[in-house]
């Protein structure tokens, strides 16, 4: 079961030192903001760190979350901001508008955009496991979890936290509504096409495949008209693996129907079912090449070169060639002009995010810590402008190329 999925940059953001000289007038404040300086360094190591596994990830990220809570939520629950919210200023970049930074003095903000670096690696996690070669079981098991915790992270961000920030979100930046929902339906669709290898690797009924397929192509093209308003010079790359996706999923499914009518004793119509997957299998071949010779922020690859690609072209191909061979010595249907209408519903197998909850504030936030944060301190030329140092360098990301592959397992 080798996949390949595309993966745009991590978001880079500037150093926070949480240094609040003559604020923090007491050991325990002190002590909070040097523990979030920590975990925040070490969150950030841990984004481009290959060993770092979904356990590490969640102790690293729960602990400089309840830490930051303390920032944003009030100790007695009300709804009012908390007197930290606005004191420290962070900056952080984009997905797909290269090192281009945004920067606001505002908790929140660190909260959604660490959050979504947080979604981004469960993808990038995700991607690094299903291209192994051999991949156990448990890994596939790992790599459908992974997925639906980063959609489900995404979800949480775009309905709970970023209609907090006071700044309206730039168009075209990572935290606006259509780019969000793009990432939650792709981790969906990559999650399903975990369910459709498991499919099709336990031999399940080829209608509950098709099924799955369809609604597979479904999602990837609902993501691609998500971003079909937005500047392409940034989304042309991400639109031509979500196109290439969908016409696969789309010859996938007209495939396995053909296999279904084909047992239903409607040869003619299988025959015209298969046809049409082989249409949508060099749609997807056309858009793998346009992928690869596109330029642009994600990943670099031969997408028509890896397995799972050249073995759905085979399955196309031979099984189009038994039910033309069926129909010349036992049907002698004559084959429709008109493609089937796919109708398909899949009843099993359906991805949904896991529901995603920031921490509970960290235990070392009291009223006593917080009444040490002095905010008549801090100095008098303070602003929110960004300090000319604070310089954003991305993070050097390891270039993951896809495993030889031995061709066992496909999706």
């Amino acid at each position: 079961m080798t996949h390949w999925f595309h993966r745009n940059p991590l978001k880079a953001t500037a150093p926070v030192t949480f240094n609040f000289y003559g604020v923090a007038s007491s050991p325990a404040a002190t002590k909070i903001c040097n523990d979030l300086r920590s975990s925040r360094v070490r969150l950030l190591e841990l984004f481009t760190d290959l060993s770092c596994n979904p356990e590490m990830m969640k102790n690293a990220t729960d602990l400089y979350f309840s830490l930051l809570q303390g920032f944003i939520v009030s100790l007695d629950n009300s709804s009012q901001d908390c007197k930290l919210r606005y004191i420290q200023n962070f900056k952080w970049t984009d997905t797909l508008q290269g090192q281009v930074p945004s920067a606001q003095q505002d908790a929140v903000f660190e909260l959604v955009s660490m959050g979504f670096n947080v979604a981004l690696w469960y993808t990038k996690y995700a991607s690094r496991l299903a291209g192994k070669e051999d991949i156990t079981e448990d890994e596939a098991k790992d790599v459908h979890r992974s997925l639906k915790i980063a959609a489900g992270i995404f979800k949480h961000l775009k309905d709970s936290h970023i209609p907090k920030l006071i700044t309206p979100v730039e168009k075209g930046r990572d935290l606006e509504a259509r780019l969000i929902d793009s990432y939650i339906i792709q981790c969906q669709a990559e999650a399903q096409e975990v369910t459709i290898a498991r499919a099709i690797e336990l031999k399940h009924n080829p209608g509950l495949i098709a099924a799955l397929a369809y609604e597979t192509a479904n999602f990837y093209q609902k993501a691609d008209q998500m971003l079909s308003s937005l500047d392409p010079a940034y989304t042309i790359k991400w639109r031509k693996y979500l196109q290439l996706k969908a016409c696969f999923y789309m010859a996938y499914s007209y495939c396995y129907h053909g296999q279904t009518l084909l047992a239903s004793d409607k040869c003619g119509e299988a025959i015209r079912s298969l046809q049409e997957s082989e249409k949508f299998f060099v749609k997807a071949e056309a858009f793998c090449k346009e992928y690869g010779e596109t330029k642009g922020p994600g990943t670099t690859a031969k997408p028509s070169g890896h397995l799972f690609f050249r073995k759905l072209g085979s399955l196309v191909k031979n099984t189009l060639e038994k039910c033309q061979r069926e129909n010349g010595f036992i049907y002698f249907q004559k084959v429709p002009p008109e493609a089937p209408q796919l109708e398909l519903k899949a009843n099993y197998g359906l991805v949904e995010p896991i529901i995603f909850e920031f921490p509970a504030l960290h235990a070392h936030w009291t009223p006593e810590t917080l009444a040490a944060f002095d905010l008549t301190k801090r100095p008098k030329d303070d602003s929110a402008k960004p300090k000319p140092e604070e310089e954003v360098k991305p993070l050097k990301e390891p270039d993951i190329k896809p495993q030889k592959d031995s061709g066992c397992q496909i999706s």
